[in-house]
């Protein structure tokens, strides 16, 4: 029986690779100096940066199965290893934006429906009837408010507030924005594992200086993931806004999305369902409506789920073309331009009829 000492426990967690940088354990200076030893029986601590490290489970299954290969196969390590924390965590609060009144949750049942354009857009419009606004770009895998605000080569700073760093969003429009856009290669896909990505989404809520808004309006990624539970269990979401089109396939999934918000378990209120690309109008010909996608599908499923029709935003060009440019059609005066001030003003009514009748939103608490 091989005798125990510290750095043969040491020599054994320098075979451990962190992953976010690919250095040791030992390299990283994250190995405690509290290596106890009591007969077969070893304890320590690794420390890591932040309470949210998205490595922390993997790097100690590692660190337990590197004591057994490297140190002695009888070792007691597993439930032995302690975590701490370089930076101490921030105080949970009950509701982590104070300053902020209403979060509208805008999703959709699947991609490709125009739901980060109805997003941009909504909240564009808001700014423009004298709201205070801010937008996060939740679809972490496909973030596109960057582009649709033109500021994709903007820097995101951070600001020292009592002790703590707060990301500074962008402003644009009238509307303060953050997306994971702004810390990735925009030429380059996001691969991240669900917790990665929720971990990150958290840090654009929590550590961010949203300061005071009346609407904070969150695109999310389309159809249901774990950043929906994510944003759920983060934030009182005051009412979801559905986007999709006329199509049928279109139509089921946002049955799904629908349900998924009023189901027992999240229970988000439905502010509306908005119907995007209702029909298509060419510019030379601005009177004509050809129903491309199939006609009043959004109404007929609004009805059919007791929920309101908020709007129903036409196909033309000046919303792509806005949209490339950077240049949100909400801001013209245009039918477009129009459709989308519409908009807002249903949804504030919905809001304000929403907090009328009722309860305040609390966080989501799901029991596994």
């Amino acid at each position: 029986m091989n005798a125990l000492y510290p750095q043969l426990i040491l020599d054994a967690l320098a075979q451990v690779r962190y992953p976010g940088n690919g250095k040791s354990l030992v390299e990283n200076n994250m190995i405690e100096d509290d290596i106890r030893i009591d007969g077969r029986k070893v304890s320590f601590s690794i420390i890591f940066e932040k309470e949210n490290d998205p490595f922390i489970r993997s790097v100690v299954k590692a660190a337990e199965a590197a004591i057994l290969t490297f140190a002695a196969p009888d070792i007691e390590i597993q439930g032995n290893i302690s975590v701490k924390y370089r930076v101490a965590a921030r105080p949970t609060r009950e509701n982590p934006l104070p300053g902020v009144k209403n979060i509208i949750a805008v999703s959709s049942g699947k991609g490709g429906v125009g739901k980060s354009t109805v997003a941009s857009n909504l909240a564009v419009a808001l700014a423009m009837s004298g709201y205070k606004v801010g937008l996060l770009d939740a679809d972490i895998f496909g973030p596109s408010a960057p582009k649709m605000f033109d500021i994709e080569d903007e820097k995101v700073y951070a600001e020292e507030r009592n002790g703590h760093s707060y990301i500074i969003p962008i402003e644009k429009y009238g509307v303060k924005i953050l997306s994971i856009g702004f810390f990735v290669n925009k030429e380059d896909a996001v691969l991240w594992r669900g917790g990665m990505a929720s971990n990150a989404l958290k840090q654009l809520i929590t550590d961010a200086a949203w300061d005071e808004l009346d609407f904070f309006v969150l695109d999310l990624p389309p159809g249901t993931s774990d950043i929906h539970l994510t944003l759920v269990q983060t934030l009182g979401i005051t009412g979801a806004i559905v986007v999709t089109t006329p199509q049928e396939v279109a139509l089921a999934d946002a049955r799904k999305g629908i349900s998924m918000f009023m189901g027992d378990k999240v229970n988000v209120p439905i502010l509306g369902l908005v119907e995007n690309m209702s029909w298509f109008t060419p510019a030379e010909l601005p009177d004509n409506r050809y129903y491309i996608f199939g006609r009043e599908g959004g109404k007929r499923l609004a009805e059919e789920m007791g929920v309101k029709l908020l709007g129903q935003i036409p196909l033309v060009q000046s919303i792509c073309d806005g949209g490339d440019a950077g240049h949100p059609v909400a801001l013209d005066d245009t039918a477009s331009g129009v459709a989308f001030r519409l908009l807002a003003s249903e949804v504030i009514d919905a809001v304000a009829q929403r907090n009328a009748n009722q309860p305040a939103t609390q966080k989501v608490e799901l029991n596994h």
